[in-house]
């Protein structure tokens, strides 16, 4: 669950929902400075799966001592991993490229992304958990040179599907407010592949709009990535007002409340 503070409201992206949005964002790539996604359908599975196993979580949702909604960073670790694994495990079977683009996903959180986000931190309690985190990456490190093997791809390919998954989460997460910013400010996301032989350029997300109070829904992206200009996306997200709750009123309220489904338009 993506939380977001509008002041008297709260916004709720559930992570199938991210992920829904993030799938459209592969479905869409490519032009003259941007190269074809290699394996595009498997790619497009990855973004939609790569946060599969929240959906253990999403069932059965809580609220802090103050009754608070409990917003996807704040997740125990010992969780977070298992219900990661339960998810890579399915991908995997039906998919094995988006298997191997959904475990390193999942390391790569534990790993600041492979030094794409210096900034993301770890879970809470993550460090008291080291071994078992420990654990966890090396089960879905170890197993990426024999899921090369099984697809037949080479480093290069693996890395640049890997980065490319990671700018479909991201560009997500904007449009879900994370992180949130001023209407001024120009989000740049580093280390964007252009193609499979290493050619990466920084993108910028220009605000078009206001953060209404939550997000942008129209933004200039420069460079530019996808196969038409202006592109239209869609998220399905949820809005409460503002108070505290039990655990079980929350989760009953989520129940009755119907999703609202809000139009994003990216732009040269």
């Amino acid at each position: 669950m993506i939380l977001l503070d509008g002041g008297d409201s709260w916004q709720l992206v559930m992570q199938p929902d991210h992920a829904d949005l993030a799938a459209q964002f592969p479905a869409a790539w490519g032009n003259a400075e941007f190269a074809p996604l290699r394996q595009r359908e498997s790619m497009i599975t990855a973004a939609a799966r790569h946060d599969d196993g929240w959906c253990v979580r999403e069932r059965w949702l809580e609220v802090d001592d103050d009754g608070r909604p409990v917003s996807f960073i704040e997740v125990d670790a010992v969780s977070h991993m298992a219900f990661y694994r339960a998810g890579i495990v399915d991908v995997t079977r039906r998919d094995t490229y988006a298997g191997l683009m959904c475990a390193m996903h999942g390391a790569g959180l534990y790993r600041q992304r492979y030094g794409a986000q210096p900034e993301l931190g770890r879970l809470p309690d993550a460090e008291p958990h080291k071994d078992l985190v420990d654990a966890f990456l090396s089960e879905m490190e170890d197993s990426y040179a024999d899921r090369r093997r099984q697809l037949g791809i080479g480093e290069n390919e693996q890395w640049a599907g890997y980065k490319l998954l990671q700018l479909f989460d991201r560009l997500s997460l904007y449009f879900c407010g994370i992180p949130k910013l001023s209407d001024d400010a120009v989000h740049v996301l580093p280390a964007v592949p252009m193609d499979y032989e290493d050619k990466e350029t920084e993108m910028a997300l220009t605000p078009l709009a206001s953060f209404e109070p939550f997000a942008p829904r129209h933004v200039r992206i420069d460079p530019y990535p996808f196969v038409e200009s202006p592109m239209a996306f869609r998220m399905d997200r949820r809005v409460f007002a503002k108070r505290a709750w039990t655990s079980e009123e929350f989760r009953r309220e989520l129940r009755e409340t119907p999703t609202e489904t809000i139009e994003i338009r990216a732009e040269r």
